[in-house]
């Protein structure tokens, strides 16, 4: 342990998250000081994994500061919300002009962007910055998506970037780069997370049109999505999933994942991400789907009730080429899968736009390709796509993704509609099509829900064959009943 005032960074909180990513740093070479307000916490990290290394464990948050390099660079691990404001104002008289204060926390961007103006306001930088991987990414390498006070990055970029994964053909590539002011790291943490929630709940629905409709034993559901990550679907997600289905019941006969409860839970920035893409007017389903998905999971005991009432159908089995139907899936979860991300690089588009960040899409792609939990080689693509159209308007109309959902349209419509013969819900697939389906639309019926509005509240339309906005007395020029 070193106590002489020559830390490379101080770290507060230390839950899983907040130790493994200071014994990763650590483990780069830097020295860190650590605190937690329950002091027992510093007790054990240092007699146990923290034992021998480049550690100053602290009791106070006095104690940590002063044990701190200049300029000082404060990481803030622990509960979004209030406990980083009061952090904050217990920090602030402690450091001086030019010291660094990171909150590496799942923030609401809103705070970020005002905890940034009054952190400047006191002299002092900020950064706020999203971290994805969870506690083994944190250990080994995240994907780390900075933003805040652009003067505070060459400050925090040596260690920023040690920490991070790497990736690229020499491994050499940090998934860490500026994204951009104030809040702009942890609204993209946010998507990713919202992009995340999709990405589940569309390789949960593959399953259960596998499961039910062809009835897949786990053992085959394994190799189905082994062979589903050596291809274009190559991602952790995909793999992880292949690995659950080897897992068999410790605790008894069969594989654990038919004895876990089919009750899903969310941390919130799902659901912050769908309250946003309403706020900007964006049609963000892929996300909102999900997380009505793992509400109406929640609601097990009423599920239970109603399935002993509602009827549909029930037992139905395919009879047709299994093998191809399989591959008919793997196409929709690809299709699926591009509006899903299409939905989440419109939404920082119009963020981007509202609260005026210069965000680079091509290398937030580059953040999302080690480290995180939507690592995935098809980030690549994504990458490519805003290189050859830094202004590109949607995923979609990039010539790589334009021809990958021209492909799959037999396959995605086919696989909708058996699930829903079959009585087999897929609603983020639904959705997906549905957005694939309405935005290559020139033409929507929103002009009958426009002259609905101005029937009964006088609201106003445009026309299509001049300009101006109209108003019509529909009731005097209806058709009398």
């Amino acid at each position: 342990m070193i106590m002489n005032k020559s830390c490379d960074l101080g770290l507060i909180g230390l839950a899983v998250m907040g130790e493994n990513l200071a014994l990763n740093i650590e483990s780069r070479g830097y020295s860190v000081a650590v605190y937690n307000r329950t002091t027992s916490k510093v007790d054990e990290l240092l007699a146990g994994r923290a034992k021998g290394k480049k550690f100053a464990g602290c009791h106070s948050i006095e104690e940590l500061v002063k044990n701190l390099a200049r300029p000082r660079k404060v990481m803030m691990m622990v509960k979004a919300g209030p406990a980083v404001d009061d952090l904050i104002e217990s920090l602030i008289p402690l450091l001086d002009n030019g010291d660094v204060l990171i909150d590496g926390g799942n923030t609401y961007f809103a705070d970020t962007e005002r905890r940034t103006k009054y952190v400047e306001e006191k002299g002092l930088l900020y950064v706020g910055t999203g971290v994805s991987g969870g506690e083994e990414g944190a250990l080994k390498g995240p994907s780390m998506m900075p933003g805040g006070s652009h003067a505070a990055w060459p400050i925090v970029k040596p260690i920023f970037q040690a920490i991070s994964a790497k990736v690229g053909p020499k491994g050499d590539i940090p998934c860490c780069e500026w994204v951009g002011p104030r809040g702009t790291g942890h609204y993209v943490k946010m998507v990713h997370n919202g992009i995340e929630y999709g990405d589940m709940q569309l390789i949960c629905e593959a399953y259960f049109v596998m499961r039910e409709a062809l009835g897949l034993s786990d053992d085959e559901l394994y190799h189905v999505f082994a062979e589903w990550n050596r291809g274009e679907l190559d991602s952790y997600l995909i793999e992880i999933t292949r690995d659950i289905f080897s897992v068999k019941d410790p605790e008894g006969s069969g594989y654990l994942v038919d004895k876990i409860m089919d009750k899903a839970g969310a941390k919130g920035t799902g659901k912050w991400m769908s309250q946003l893409a309403l706020d900007h007017g964006v049609p963000s389903t892929l996300v909102t789907e999900a997380v009505y998905a793992r509400c109406l999971s929640a609601m097990k005991d009423a599920r239970v009730r109603a399935s002993k009432v509602l009827k549909g159908p029930t037992g139905k089995k395919y009879d047709g080429d299994r093998k191809a139907f399989i591959e008919q899936i793997r196409q929709a979860l690809y299709a699926s899968k591009i509006c899903s991300y299409a939905q989440g690089y419109v939404q920082m588009q119009a963020a981007a736009a509202e609260y005026d960040w210069p965000l680079h899409y091509g290398n937030i792609a580059l953040l999302w390709r080690g480290g995180c939990i939507i690592r995935a080689v098809f980030l690549d693509r994504i990458k490519e796509a805003f290189d050859a159209d830094p202004k590109l308007e949607n995923l979609l109309l990039a010539p790589y993704f334009t021809d990958a959902c021209a492909k799959t349209q037999v396959a995605w419509r086919n696989v909708i509609a058996t699930a829903a013969q079959f009585g087999i819900p897929i609603p983020a697939f639904a959705t997906a099509l549905a957005y694939y389906d309405g935005y290559r639309r020139d033409r929507l019926p929103a002009n009958l829900l426009q002259a609905q509005r101005d029937y009964f509240g006088a609201h106003t339309y445009e026309r299509v064959d001049k300009p101006g906005t109209f108003h019509t007395d529909w009731i005097r020029l209806r058709r009398k009943p």
